[in-house]
């Protein structure tokens, strides 16, 4: 990877993006976005007067609300042979995400106040996205999780089924007092351990340790992801409590979400992610390991009921999942390889594709990314073009293509599983708070991120 060099702070103090097609609150249309500092200090259809320290011409590329990914594991501290802060927030901002919110099932788990407040440490001296950190939840640390300041915190992630560093909240008590008594918003990993290790026996006993990758959304089974989901439901509702359900999986889960309320005042919401929304399971015999997540990419009706959901809004929030290993660790066999894969640098390409082929709407991406996630977490002044708010902007180039390939990846991990592919558009540039941090494949090292804050 390149870097550029150049402190662009003080070309952009006043900046101005000329001609692009705008996509902003449900409107599409040709016109100017300047910047003064790090905030949108005016919108319009058309021209925008005045003078400028810096002008972007962006006539044929699309300006959206840059991406704010509400689930991504950086692996900092502890797993940093797979990824890092630093590496990972520069992936994200070369892909078009502006802040992200990062998981707690870290070494050590996230489960003090002390180990969260050293993660935003880290972030403050390297990332180059806004950054926030859930503060996670085990069986024994609900003293520190009622600490939790919600103004500058995302939230409380409880794994109530499957969790890769050890996390699982499998004490009914203490889940119940979780739901009960959190501060703010509770973020769940559903899925039915019982469920998964009864059926994870079943096909022991058919394959041994030669089970094929295609059976994986098998064992994380419809059932494990609904049994576990229905339950968070119903704790939810029990105790009133602020859930949000990530990475929704198949289209059963669906029935437990609804869209009779405007996002604002739902008390339950619910999140997908890519790779649930370009994968089916037809792709385990191509991509096996690669494509192996929990939970588990399932048939393509669940797919194309989770797109359906994202349309009629019960899916509220599109995220990526973003859990890179090493290929090495990629590459064993059913048992032994782990469940994740690197996604920031690819998302709102992904997205960009779905849209050319008319499964989901370019409104509805800048919603589900933008819109819709600072509204869903009470974000401060970001997630819209508005007067005010952040500047944190993406450029798109829809008409030309990007392709795939080891020499342009910037994960730790040096994998993908779009490799290969030939994406529809590309990441022309990425502004946040105001600043050029990408363009043209490179990234303005100087820059560093803010933590997020939260109306609450």
């Amino acid at each position: 990877m390149e870097y550029l060099n150049l402190d662009l702070k003080n070309l952009t103090k006043k900046l101005i993006i000329r001609n692009a097609e705008i996509v902003n609150e449900g409107q599409i249309f040709i016109g100017d976005l300047s910047i003064e500092n790090s905030f949108i200090s005016e919108l319009k259809e058309g021209s925008i007067s005045g003078s400028f320290d810096n002008e972007i011409d962006a006539t044929g590329l699309t300006l959206i609300p840059g991406m704010i990914d509400d689930q991504v594991h950086f692996r900092e501290p502890g797993l940093t042979h797979k990824a890092n802060i630093f590496t990972e927030s520069r992936a994200a901002v070369a892909g078009g995400i502006t802040s992200f919110m990062e998981m707690p099932n870290t070494v050590p788990n996230t489960v003090t106040q002390e180990l969260l407040e050293n993660k935003y440490s880290v972030a403050q001296a390297n990332s180059a996205a806004n950054y926030s950190f859930f503060m996670g939840a085990n069986n024994e640390n609900l003293d520190e999780v009622l600490k939790t300041n919600q103004k500058d915190v995302c939230g409380i992630k409880v794994f109530m089924g499957s969790s890769t560093g050890n996390m699982l909240v499998d004490n009914k008590k203490i889940l119940s007092q979780i739901f009960e008594h959190s501060p703010m918003l509770i973020a769940t990993h559903c899925e039915d351990e019982m469920t998964i290790r009864r059926n994870m026996a079943d096909y022991k006993e058919k394959y041994d340790e030669e089970i094929p990758f295609d059976c994986h959304p098998l064992i994380r089974s419809v059932e494990a992801c609904y049994l576990s989901s229905s339950l968070a439901v119903d704790l939810a509702k029990k105790f009133n409590t602020r859930l949000h359900i990530l990475h929704i999986s198949t289209e059963k889960e669906l029935s437990l979400f609804n869209n009779s309320l405007p996002l604002e005042e739902k008390k339950i919401t619910a999140e997908c992610c890519i790779h649930h929304l370009w994968f089916n399971d037809s792709h385990y015999s191509k991509k096996g390991s690669l494509i192996k997540w929990n939970p588990a990419v399932k048939k393509e009706s669940d797919r194309k009921a989770i797109i359906n959901g994202i349309q009629n809004n019960v899916i509220d929030i599109i995220a990526t999942d973003h859990a890179p290993h090493t290929i090495t660790e990629k590459n064993n066999n059913y048992c032994n390889a782990p469940s994740g894969g690197p996604l920031v640098q690819h998302a709102v390409l992904a997205l960009m594709d779905l849209v050319k082929k008319k499964e989901i709407s370019l409104i509805d991406v800048v919603r589900k990314t933008s819109h819709d996630v600072a509204k869903c977490f009470k974000i401060e002044k970001r997630g819209f073009l508005r007067p005010g708010y952040s500047a944190d902007l993406v450029l798109i180039n829809r008409n030309k293509k990007y392709n795939v390939n080891k020499n342009n990846l910037l994960y730790k991990c040096g994998w993908s599983p779009f490799e290969g592919h030939s994406f529809s558009s590309t990441i022309d540039s990425t502004i946040i708070n105001g600043e050029v941090v990408f363009k043209d494949g490179k990234i303005n090292e100087s820059f560093r991120g803010e933590r997020l804050k939260f109306d609450r």
